[in-house]
């Protein structure tokens, strides 16, 4: 039986969940402000709105799960005890949505995984789904983190292999993928392209996490921004995505 590699796209609206379902991926990282700050917690109504899209989809035999993110400020991931806090009602608000799981990430001053902090968002989830995301590039003994995750009951980690683009921490992402031994996912992600797909396949991943974003230029008018633009799910880059994928799995 062939290997599955799920794809993910990390998507900021419900054109983009649906974008996500016509090409077949497994799952939407749903968050808003993505180019600016990385991406934040995205509101309720959108949350409820992109969930409601994915269980029409799913009525058509296209199931696609969707993962908020959690993150409520840009910068780094060392959070107060009153942003935790936050992060807490934010899993719990998710689920009650309809989540099929979160995105979260905490870290320790001195740059270790936290481990109170995520032990609370996994509970907060309620037997849903827990993606560690990227905060996991900046530890430094990332086999240490990836066995306190496993412990915790993290579902997989979203890491480049702890370089600016995936495709250049391949080495890492497969020592981690053998080191984890299916105890926790190992999900690539960071500056994924079309042309990666084989190399990723390649070094034994879980799961391939991608933006496929283009950019959609404003209607103008007042307050329109005179042609700024905005990030929007490209569905080109998302089919072609999905069809290197295929290719590297023999599909």
């Amino acid at each position: 039986m062939a290997r599955e590699v799920a794809l993910e796209i990390a998507v900021q609206d419900t054109d983009g969940v649906r974008i996500a379902t016509e090409v077949g991926a497994s799952r939407v990282e749903l968050c808003s402000a993505l180019g600016a700050t990385g991406g934040l917690t995205p509101s309720v109504g959108l949350l409820e709105a992109a969930v409601a899209v994915a269980a029409e989809a799913a009525g058509e035999g296209v199931p696609v799960e969707v993962h908020p993110l959690v993150r409520p400020r840009p910068g780094g991931f060392v959070f107060s005890a009153a942003e935790l806090d936050v992060q807490v009602r934010d899993v719990r608000a998710a689920v009650a949505a309809g989540a099929a799981g979160v995105v979260i990430g905490a870290l320790t001053s001195d740059g270790l995984v936290d481990e109170a902090a995520v032990r609370a968002l996994v509970a907060a989830a309620g037997g849903r789904e827990v993606t560690f995301h990227r905060a996991i590039d900046v530890v430094e003994d990332v086999t240490a983190a990836l066995d306190l995750l496993a412990g915790l009951g993290v579902t997989r980690v979203l890491t480049s292999g702890g370089a600016a683009r995936s495709i250049d921490g391949v080495d890492r992402l497969g020592a981690m993928a053998r080191h984890s031994a299916g105890r926790v996912q190992i999900q690539a992600g960071g500056g994924v392209r079309a042309q990666d797909m084989g190399d990723l396949v390649a070094a034994g991943v879980d799961a391939v996490h991608l933006s496929a974003k283009g950019v959609r230029p404003d209607d103008g008018g007042p307050g329109g921004g005179g042609g700024s633009g905005y990030e929007v799910t490209d569905l080109g880059a998302a089919r072609e995505a999905r069809a290197a994928l295929d290719v590297a799995l023999g599909a």
